[in-house]
């Protein structure tokens, strides 16, 4: 199986732009076979470092999934509230402003490769919900429609669900629910007869519930929906430690099938990642991918691979077991 991986967020970037260092980290990304494409970040314009350097760095073959979340949470640390969910119309005019440059983004991106090579663009239903910031379904709905209304050059709209506010709890994102997003998600799409989806972060479902059950319930209640798209593949953990507890640190997998990276304590197990699949009831996905971060993060570009790679091997052996 083939897989889209959130490479930028193992890449030796995330220490400090090196180019020299970037490069060597990109070439082995592209001697990897089972690499669809990646799940490519969106900060304000197509690349945060190098436009220039990154359409000549990629494989001219893989196909890319965009996700806004960096460019939202850096957003949102400047205007709380600023989100597609907004109930303040200023905040939200400012996302609509901002996803207009995700689409020019993608348009380049096109351009360079002769092709429509961005399958979707993951959407974020900021803002952070607090006493003072809120978010509501309509306003969602209103976005929704004029981000619809737009040419995305072959790319769909996507919601990725993050973690959602419960009062509380401390948050990592604390967006909107799962049942609200997918509410203004039919709404729209029974009256434009669009197909905008969800997706589901296991990580993040993980450190909203605080359980590994977390996950799979969000998977089995975007896929009764008819909205599930896919699964990224995230860790996260209930143990305090070098990727913290509950939070959304891109965890490792925990260790299976004797690989050579992974992450003790992580709730992201084998047999977890089995449950995942079994609640879409053998229903193919658009798309099955990983995004994992290292703590401490000091490694070499190999040891970088080799973590990205663990876990397509983890993912791998377990949809081999269920074919058994």
């Amino acid at each position: 199986m083939k897989y889209i991986i959130g490479a930028y967020a193992t890449a030796p970037s995330t220490v400090k732009w090196d180019k020299e260092l970037e490069t060597q980290f990109y070439q082995k990304l592209k001697a990897i076979d089972n690499i669809a494409g990646l799940e490519h970040p969106f900060t304000g314009q197509l690349h945060a470092y190098d436009d220039d350097w990154f359409i000549e760095a990629i494989d001219k073959d893989w196909q890319f999934i965009f996700t806004s979340i960096p460019g939202v949470m850096g957003n949102l640390a400047n205007n709380p509230h600023f989100g597609i969910a907004s109930s303040n119309e200023e905040g939200r005019q400012a996302a609509l402003a901002f996803y207009q440059k995700a689409q020019q983004a993608i348009l380049k991106l096109n351009n360079h490769l002769g092709r429509n090579a961005v399958s979707f663009i993951k959407i974020h239903t900021a803002p952070r919900i607090t006493t003072d910031n809120r978010s509501s379904i309509t306003a969602l709905q209103t976005s929704l429609k004029t981000l619809q209304s737009w040419d995305w050059f072959g790319a769909k709209l996507l919601i990725e669900h993050c973690d959602a506010h419960i009062a509380g709890q401390p948050a990592e994102k604390g967006f909107m629910t799962l049942a609200d997003e997918i509410s203004a998600i039919k709404q729209v799409n029974n009256l434009l007869k669009s197909d905008i989806g969800i997706s589901i972060n296991w990580g993040r479902s993980a450190i909203e519930t605080r359980s590994a059950s977390g996950p799979l319930q969000h998977i089995k209640q975007a896929y009764l929906s008819g909205l599930l798209k896919g699964i990224i593949f995230s860790g996260a953990s209930g143990v305090e430690g070098p990727y913290g507890q509950w939070k959304d640190s891109h965890m490792p997998p925990a260790p299976a099938f004797k690989v050579e990276k992974y992450a003790e304590n992580s709730a992201l197990t084998a047999e977890q990642i089995a449950n995942s699949f079994s609640q879409c009831q053998g229903k193919a996905l658009d798309f099955v991918g990983g995004k994992i971060s290292l703590s401490p993060n000091n490694a070499s570009v190999d040891e970088r691979i080799s973590y990205i790679q663990s876990l397509m091997t983890i993912i791998d052996n377990v949809i081999s077991a269920s074919k058994r």
